[in-house]
């Protein structure tokens, strides 16, 4: 066989040359794609909080513009069957959307939380909501609107949550970590051999250790970036820990509190411990903030005595005034008790108050009310799509605001 032609010594070059034109052909094409394609329209940057800018303070106004495309609808699968009020047929349902929030003062605006733009700044973060159901109330909405633009989603179990979703491609976690109390409670019954408690006369009750955080979110400060608590229902609940039938006993360090306290003095003595215990757990960059109370709106009486929601519109303010104020003592005071303990707890910590309050206590017309599934009506929590939207986009305001 034939040797191979000798190469001249500049055949490599003029060959590297004549290749190098094709290999940038490639590229060239792709930016050629990349520049007449349309690129998409960018969104005006949120609004940063500022001292002039109480979010908190404003009014609910029309908004025809506002539609389920923006956020997600009934089809999300994480909505609780008893909050789908569109799926449930709830006449003003589809209505709940066309409503916003608009804070007081001239240029205050609260922007809606734009999905996609939230799962690129919290990229390779832990979010956590821990407390009762009204926090899963917003941990669903939030869930739903990422899950709105990108369908790469891991449903588990993070540091010992009920519920949580991993965003692959973004790494962003968000979760839900179930407690009524923030602190450790159980069933707690007399003991033959006597004690403090039974020296006193009880029978029976509920045990609670304000000094013990509850199983389900204690692993959570070592694994969260972003926390959100709330607690305050159950401390006002007496169908659930009636005070005579099943009291709320505290104990701290172990042993009974003597004389045993009210509940409202027993949250602020667990309130004052989680502080601290949040404090400690945490790092030094995690976020932690505190949502205030959310407000129920049963007129005619209490759940349990044939109150009932079946407003059609937001309040005026004049209404929410007959509904929430601590002068009236009615049925409703629940919340704006809680937030007195709530802010007295929180005035010399580093939580970050997200006040939800004065916003939801307008929207009697938004919660799932009789299509909520129960034997009564529903008007503790919200329906979905609808009013704890708008409480995520106070989060997401909130972030953006720490964070830059």
């Amino acid at each position: 066989m034939a040797p191979p032609p000798a190469r001249s010594p500049a055949s490599g070059p003029r060959r590297r040359a004549l290749l190098f034109p094709l290999l940038l052909l490639p590229l060239l094409l792709l930016l050629l794609h990349l520049a007449s394609s349309p690129s998409p329209r960018p969104l005006p940057a949120p609004r940063k909080p500022s001292q002039a800018c109480d979010y908190s303070a404003g009014e609910w106004v029309r908004d025809a513009s506002a539609g389920p495309a923006i956020r997600y609808d009934h089809t999300c699968k994480e909505i609780f069957k008893g909050w789908n009020c569109i799926a449930n047929a709830k006449a003003n349902g589809r209505d709940l959307l066309r409503w916003r929030w608009r804070p007081t003062g001239a240029g205050c605006d609260l922007p809606r939380l734009d999905p996609r733009r939230f799962l690129e700044r919290h990229r390779d973060t832990n979010i956590g909501f821990v407390g009762d159901s009204l926090n899963r109330n917003m941990f669903v909405s939030l869930v739903c609107m990422l899950r709105g633009v990108t369908g790469e989603v891991c449903k588990w179990r993070p540091a010992g949550a009920d519920r949580g979703f991993t965003f692959l491609r973004y790494n962003l976690t968000v979760a839900y970590h179930r407690t009524n109390l923030l602190v450790r409670y159980g069933r707690w019954s007399a003991s033959p051999n006597g004690g403090p408690l039974e020296s006193l006369g009880y029978k029976q009750g509920y045990r609670v250790d304000v000094d013990i955080p509850d199983q389900t979110w204690v692993e959570s400060c070592s694994f969260h970036d972003v926390l959100i608590f709330n607690t305050g229902h159950w401390w006002w609940a007496p169908s659930k820990l009636d005070p005579i039938q099943s009291p709320m006993l505290f104990f701290e360090k172990g042993k009974p509190v003597l004389p045993p306290l009210l509940p409202s003095a027993g949250l602020d003595l667990a309130l004052q411990h989680m502080i601290t215990f949040v404090n400690k757990a945490m790092g030094p960059n995690a976020l932690k903030f505190f949502r205030t109370q959310s407000p129920r709106h049963f007129e005619g009486g209490d759940w349990n005595e044939g109150g009932s929601c079946q407003r059609k519109q937001p309040l005026s303010s004049e209404e929410v005034e007959e509904f929430f104020s601590l002068d009236n003592n009615g049925t409703n005071v629940e919340a704006r008790l809680v937030n007195k303990h709530l802010m007295k707890a929180l005035e010399q910590s580093t939580f970050r108050v997200l006040d939800i309050t004065r916003m939801s206590e307008f929207r009697a017309d938004a919660h799932p009310s009789t299509t909520g599934g129960k034997k009564h009506d529903d008007c503790m929590h919200w329906c979905l799509p609808g009013l704890t939207d708008t409480w995520n986009d106070l989060l997401a305001v909130n972030l953006e605001a720490v964070e830059s």
